[in-house]
């Protein structure tokens, strides 16, 4: 979640700061294992120091397949004439993979905490593989660079405060962002982090803004059990409080924020029911990768976690069609 410079540091904006490297290296693991295809990863993020548990690397996979699957169908719906906005998006390299895929929309933006946007531009700019494609998708005059933020004609990456929409828009203007185009926007456990306040704020600013528009949302669920107290008392023993947890009681709640703050229509799935719905070749391939001893842990895991998207169709491209 990207949060404002602290006058002092803030415990809690650092250890979210943290999970931004806990979920890299985590999917650096399981792509080295082959779960899936990321050449751009390695350049990021080191390599864990030690294995991760099976659950672990599985509640991944899924959660890349589910958010890469409803980004693609908002791509194919729109046939690319939009715009994406990662919201928190730490070291995501989807970006390189629609390059990659030719499937890159007309821009593509990532908002962050100014800290990890400085991270992410120094490993772009010293690193080929990482700016070729950056500087093949660019024209005209040179990028705009500096130390929190990067732009070009299709890539740009700002750090910003997501508590504070009127700086977050006066940034994404700043740097093209066109309130006309179809717009899909992410958000990877960045809500959870932020008061119910906020994030409803950020959820209707959304929502208001775009008149052709999907958010896609991941983060927990069904917090209300000892399976969901234990991880919010893990993340607390880091410092890492989850000011918004209160949301995430149950799929309806999820739902029900959408569909609140001037979204049309509104779903939401808890992982398990994903995992079942994804395509079961690949599921069986990822399957024997790794043994796992024990597949309670997983499902546990995820009946924990949803992945929630509404649409706002203004447009009339059946964006309320798309699902698993």
């Amino acid at each position: 979640m990207a949060a404002r410079e602290p006058r002092g540091v803030d415990a809690s904006d650092e250890a979210v700061r943290g999970t931004c490297d806990d979920a890299s290296i985590c999917k650096r693991f399981a792509v080295n294992i082959g779960y899936w295809v990321d050449p751009y990863i390695q350049h990021f993020v080191r390599q864990a120091k030690e294995r991760k548990a099976p659950e672990i690397s599985r509640g991944y996979y899924a959660r890349v397949r589910a958010v890469n699957q409803l980004l693609d169908a908002f791509l194919e719906r729109t046939e690319c004439n939009c715009q994406v906005i990662s919201l928190g998006a730490g070291l995501d390299t989807t970006f390189w993979r629609l390059k990659d895929e030719s499937r890159l929309p007309k821009k593509y933006f990532e908002v962050d905490f100014p800290i990890i946007v400085s991270r992410k531009i120094h490993s772009i700019k010293s690193k080929p593989p990482l700016s070729k494609p950056i500087m093949d998708t660019h024209s005209g005059q040179s990028l705009l660079i500096d130390s929190h933020s990067l732009d070009s004609c299709r890539y740009c990456i700002i750090g910003a405060d997501l508590r504070n929409l009127p700086d977050l828009e006066e940034k994404l203007r700043k740097f093209n962002l066109d309130t006309q185009l179809p717009t899909v926007l992410v958000a990877e456990c960045v809500l959870v982090y932020m008061s119910q306040e906020q994030s409803a704020n950020l959820i209707k600013w959304a929502s208001c803004k775009f008149h052709t528009a999907m958010l896609i949302n991941y983060e927990q669920v069904n917090m209300n059990d000892r399976f969901g107290q234990i991880m919010v008392e893990n993340l607390q023993r880091r410092q890492c409080h989850l000011a918004g947890v209160e949301v995430c009681q149950s799929l309806e709640s999820q739902r029900g924020r959408l569909l609140s703050n001037g979204w049309e229509n509104a779903t939401a799935l808890d992982m398990m029911k994903v995992y079942s719905s994804l395509p079961q070749n690949d599921v069986g391939r990822i399957e024997k990768l790794e043994f796992l001893d024990e597949k309670e842990l997983l499902e546990q895991l995820l009946l924990h976690y949803c992945i929630s998207w509404a649409t706002k169709d203004g447009q009339n491209l059946g964006l309320a069609e798309i699902s698993f």
